[in-house]
């Protein structure tokens, strides 16, 4: 083992776990006032927009930046957007960078966690039933009637994230609905983007020394991007598949540009 690398990791431990210390401060105190918000407000596109302030003012207090490429792609009517599932960080990161009109569409298994099941119910999100047919066919519906009525919705096709890079098999569900509701409404769209955490292990040569040299305190040093891909217009006709296939496997081929070349 190298001496120096070892006497440098006991140097920066107590700065490490300072900032990990003020990390989850911040967590708790934006949270604490994020939940009083969310418990106080009349109306969801209230509470979305705290939630969105909440979600950047973390970011920004755990020095963790936040880039959103191409913001202009993501439509400006009803949409749906697909992303790839890269953390447990995922929902802060889109609430953080994408307008406030957007629901999640999330794993029915969530509504029953304390807490956490309350504040996704009270942001307006969408439970879906993933082990039981006859109440997953009904959750559908009822996404899809949504969707239909203008509803702007955020999915993860992956529905759950590991360790290995690249991106897993996505589930329909998204594609169905947007699908469906073009067919209905002529205006739904879906909109790929890629979440990018570019860990210290996967940034450019160089990148994670720099960011120690300018943060030495971090022991998240990674930065976040979005990139938001030209949306696909699913008009009456629903989408085309192939167009669909080859337009959100690019995912991968952005995610893997992001991790060899952060944003700066």
């Amino acid at each position: 083992m190298n001496p120096l690398a070892t006497l440098r990791t006991l140097a920066l431990a107590p700065p490490r776990l300072a900032y990990a210390l003020w990390t989850a401060l911040a967590f708790l105190g934006v949270g604490l006032t994020a939940l009083l918000l969310l418990a106080v407000l009349p109306d969801v596109a209230r509470r979305r927009a705290a939630a969105r302030a909440a979600a950047r003012t973390f970011l920004r207090l755990a020095a963790m930046p936040l880039t959103v490429r191409f913001p202009e792609h993501i439509p400006p009517g009803q949409c749906v957007v697909v992303c790839n599932h890269a953390s447990y960080l995922d929902g802060i990161v889109l609430t953080a960078a994408l307008p406030p009109r957007f629901g999640f569409v999330i794993k029915r298994e969530m509504a029953a966690v304390p807490l956490a099941g309350a504040v996704l119910r009270r942001l307006g999100s969408e439970f879906v039933e993933r082990f039981n047919r006859q109440r997953g066919a009904a959750d559908a519906r009822r996404v899809l009637r949504n969707a239909s009525n203008g509803h702007s919705l955020v999915f993860f096709p992956e529905g759950t994230f590991t360790r290995t890079p690249g991106l897993l098999k996505f589930h329909t569900g998204a594609f169905a609905t947007a699908a469906r509701a073009g067919e209905l409404s002529s205006r739904s769209a879906i909109a790929p983007m890629v979440r990018c955490p570019c860990p210290p292990h996967a940034q450019a040569p160089g990148a994670h020394d720099q960011a120690i040299a300018r943060n030495p305190v971090s022991t998240l040093l990674f930065l976040i991007a979005v990139m938001v891909s030209a949306s696909i217009h699913a008009a009456r006709g629903g989408i085309q598949h192939p167009q669909s296939s080859c337009r959100l496997a690019r995912l991968g081929a952005h995610r893997d540009e992001l991790l060899r070349k952060p944003p700066p």
